[in-house]
């Protein structure tokens, strides 16, 4: 008896830990994936082992292995003795100075392969020496990779895992070959110590065009087409999954897929506290609940309570990527806050890689219920530019909050997890560039003489095919250059090879996220614009007429309207700022950049396709116009925006992109007002804050004094001329206007003279007065007057403007908050004097276009050639010395 009660608390213990785990396990929301094929595979090793995490690891008995192959060097060494203490699968390895192939038979579908790698000197084989390339049936998933030299000790870990998805079709079996650098010599060589295959969900990562995705978006293609479609024809790495706000999730601690998730620290650039919620359970009811564990969903990182902080600041993510690929970006959230409970309490906006991805993200808008996960995908192209030399490009991941929430909001954002995917390319290839090691002499020389062979024979059929061409294109230019009388600017540079020419497609161009830049001919321009019809002209400027335009119209489909450019025979534009537009807009994608959908280069004809703005330039509606007025709030969002695009110019590359001519017949407007910014003829590539000594090109008005006089363009020079822009939108005057008073020709010599003088609220837009907040006008004013200083070094960088402008627009909306709750139905009007005071001193120094109209010292500039669409403002093309009164 006294046994027995002796049991009883041990027995009330265990009853009542069964209880709790009955109770944990039926309020779980998250079960288990249980993956069809699930094999772990310790290679080298005879015998089935056990890892550090309980799971069990097969033995490498040739069941993967297949006996038949003649190739089989391959040896199963152990880590040496004295080393780091390992368990499976990292105490063997398979070591080869051949090629050789493990054969899965596997169901069809998608599946997870991941490769181990522990670096070591393993027997006969010095470590340094692993460089080999990995293929996956038709995909090249690594490339002379090493996992000791260029990963595993930069990274300071003993061990490394490469995780791929790979789709394998019914009735194939999934083929693995590691290659070693040289395998002609006992020199490189190729291992592997483990491998993993675990089938995944079907619509996990892949969309496939025409199937349902449970319900989610097919990921948006970031400044460019609206979808793009992820298919079973590509590869995926994965390159980072983070736990943002959180620690590290082990494989076993997910939902059977058994992916780790890292934590976030080494990424997260600035900003923003961890809210953890241990106790939340996510309710998976919008996405699968294998999408991510429950940890994930249970912290994250937000901005904090800091409003006037975050409303000048952002959240930052960094994440170093190759070039040349495309990226899928998958964002993860969970509204976790139990202090917000309705949508529009949280709202921000996301850019990725510096490009517009979502305008208004809202988690509770999206899941409808607190608690709820949501993911978002996105896919970024980073193009290889050339210029980094590290063929390292970092990726970046902004939050910002927006500004105009509802009343009582937070100012804030939220991100609970990253996944960052490389995409295979269309050869089928997921490696990037790596260094290689200098290859002995014989070698060499048996890869020069291989090589010496294809250039010989390459050699003869170039040289035919050169020959061929030439005789044709000389038989081309005298039949076709000459049109109308005269010759074309391009017929004299009819050599030029034409590296954007890509085959005419009848499709979509907003559906061709493939192709950088599409070729139209010069019948499908003519089509479009009705043989270059006057009525459809929209605009005229230096580089010629722009039309209308109506493409890819058939019979159930009503096309798509563009701008057309065409350029002018002559204009003193031609073959350079033709060949920069495509090169630029070619290669940057932005939702403040007008997109370029294609050109024409036929019959000495020189034409770019764009978008069409609907609303025309910014300079369409602030003078000589019978439209309405644009309101203070649009115009701080146009301005807003233009500097978001010209931001992302300056910090998208490793060196800036100076754009050279900003002004306001260059920001396009769209049909929801949203600003572009346009015209990259004159735009030259910067030195990283080092000036470019160039000749002069802009327009006077808003030429940078600084740029002129000197003749060194650096991005400051970008920045004089949009604060030549934010006057014009303050004071709706032209930029260079002589049909004034002399004194006042030249906008931003005047409006200086008026802000030393505290007079600047006399010369504004008579529509704006009284729609101005006190608050907000003062730092618009501030941000003007520095963008315009003498001194390219007193001015802001784009950054700074666009901060300020972000401050400026909350500042005007919480003003118009205010005056709308004291007067619900009427309107608002400010009745502050409006004045802003500036010292003089700021503008000592010499001034190179003078108050008294256009006093330009005779220097070496430009001449200029032809009226822009402003009306008096001109464009500066060619070299010269000018002297203007």
């Amino acid at each position: 008896m006294r046994n027995l009660l002796m049991l009883t608390p041990m027995v009330s213990i265990f009853c009542l830990f069964v209880l709790l785990y009955h109770i944990t396990a039926a309020s779980s929301t998250n079960p288990r994936y249980i993956a069809v094929d699930n094999i772990k595979l310790d290679c080298g090793n005879d015998r089935n082992s056990k890892g550090l995490d309980g799971r069990e690891w097969a033995a490498d008995n040739f069941k993967f292995f297949p006996r038949e192959e003649d190739n089989l060097k391959s040896d199963i060494s152990e880590t040496p003795e004295g080393g780091t203490v390992m368990k499976a699968p990292y105490t063997t390895a398979r070591v080869s100075y051949a090629q050789f192939t493990y054969v899965f038979p596997v169901t069809h579908g998608p599946k997870f392969v991941r490769l181990f790698f522990h670096p070591a000197s393993y027997s006969r084989f010095e470590r340094s020496k692993d460089f080999f390339t990995v293929k996956a049936g038709a995909f090249t998933l690594l490339r002379n990779f090493s996992a000791s030299i260029n990963l595993v000790d930069s990274l300071h870990k003993t061990e490394l895992v490469k995780e791929f998805c790979i789709n394998v079709e019914e009735n194939q079996k999934l083929n693995l070959t590691f290659i070693p650098l040289s395998t002609s010599s006992s020199m490189f060589y190729a291992f592997i110590n483990g491998i993993e295959i675990v089938s995944m969900p079907e619509h996990l990562y892949y969309s496939l065009e025409g199937q349902s995705q449970n319900d989610m978006e097919v990921p948006l293609y970031v400044g460019q087409s609206p979808q793009f479609y992820i298919n079973y024809n590509m590869a995926l790495e994965m390159v980072f999954r983070l736990n943002v706000g959180g620690g590290l999730i082990s494989p076993t601690e997910d939902i059977g897929l058994f992916r780790e998730w890292s934590s976030d620290d080494n990424y997260f650039l600035s900003g923003g506290v961890v809210p953890h919620y241990s106790s939340v359970t996510p309710i998976f009811s919008k996405i699968p609940n294998y999408t991510a564990p429950d940890a994930v969903y249970r912290s994250a990182r937000s901005m904090g309570k800091n409003k006037t902080w975050n409303s000048q600041s952002n959240m930052t993510w960094g994440l170093p990527v190759d070039l040349g690929f495309n990226y899928l970006v998958r964002l993860h959230f969970c509204e976790i806050d139990p202090n917000i409970m309705y949508p529009g309490e949280r709202r921000f906006i996301i850019d990725i890689d510096y490009q517009f991805a979502e305008d208004e993200a809202d988690v509770l808008l999206w899941t409808e219920n607190p608690n709820t996960p949501y993911y978002k995908d996105y896919v970024v192209s980073i193009r290889n530019n050339g210029v980094d030399e590290d063929n390292k490009h970092n990726l970046s991941i902004d939050l910002h909050p927006r500004l105009d929430g509802i009343e009582g909001g937070f100012i804030d954002a939220i991100l609970n997890g990253v996944e960052v995917f490389k995409l295979s390319d269309k050869t089928g290839n997921l490696a990037g560039p790596v260094k290689l090691p200098s290859l002995p002499a014989s070698i060499a020389n048996e890869s020069r003489t291989k090589k010496t062979i294809f250039v010989a024979i390459g050699s003869v059929v170039g040289f035919l095919v050169v020959l061929t061409s030439v005789c044709f294109m000389v038989l081309w230019k005298r039949s076709k250059t000459k049109r109308y009388g005269y010759y074309y600017p391009l017929s004299k540079c009819w050599f030029w090879r034409d590296p954007y020419k890509g085959k005419s497609t009848r499709t979509k161009a907003s559906s061709l996220p493939e192709e950088l830049c599409r070729h139209f001919s010069l019948d499908e321009i003519k089509t479009a614009t009705n043989n270059f019809h006057e009525e459809l002209i929209i605009g005229r400027g230096g580089f010629g007429n722009v039309y209308k335009g109506l493409i890819d119209k058939g019979l159930t489909d009503d096309g798509t309207t563009v701008a057309i450019k065409r350029l002018n025979p002559e204009s003193r534009q031609g073959a350079k700022e033709f060949r920069t537009e495509i090169e630029m807009l070619s290669q940057l994608r932005h939702v403040h950049l007008v997109s370029l959908i294609g050109y024409c280069n036929d019959e000495g004809e020189m034409i770019l396709v764009y978008d069409y703005m609907t609303n025309g330039t910014l300079s369409d509606h602030l003078y000589d116009t019978n439209d309405n007025p644009l309101t203070w709030k649009q115009r701080l969002e146009i301005c807003n925006g233009a500097a978001r695009g010209l931001h992302y110019l300056h910090t998208c590359q490793k060196n800036p992109i100076i754009h050279r001519d900003v002004k306001t017949t260059n920001i396009l407007l769209e049909d929801k007002w949203v600003s572009k910014v346009s015209d990259f003829g004159l735009s030259k590539m910067g030195l990283d804050q080092t000036p470019v000594s160039t000749i002069v090109k802009g327009t006077l008005g808003y030429l940078d004094p600084d740029y002129a006089r000197r003749q060194q363009l650096t991005e400051k020079s970008d920045v004089y001329s949009f604060g030549v822009v934010m006057l014009e939108v303050l004071c709706g005057r032209k930029a260079l206007n002589p049909k004034l008073e002399q004194e006042q020709w030249h906008l931003a010599n005047w409006a200086r003279k008026c802000i030393e003088k505290g007079t600047i609220n006399q010369i504004i837009d008579p529509y704006l007065k009284g729609k101005i907040a006190r608050e907000c006008f003062k730092v618009y004013v501030e941000v003007a007057e520095s963008c315009v200083r003498d001194q390219g070094t007193q001015r802001p960088t784009m950054n700074d403007v666009m901060e300020k402008l972000e401050f400026a627009l909350e500042l005007q909306q919480n003003a118009d908050a205010a005056q709308h709750k004291i007067n619900p139905s009427g309107e608002i009007t400010y009745q502050d004097v409006l004045s802003f005071h500036s010292a003089p001193h700021l503008y000592s120094g010499p001034i190179l276009e003078s108050d008294r109209g256009l006093g330009l010292s005779t220097i070496n500039t430009a001449s200029l050639v032809s009226d822009s669409v402003a009306g008096t403002s001109r464009d500066i093309f060619t070299d010269s010395s000018i002297t203007t009164t």
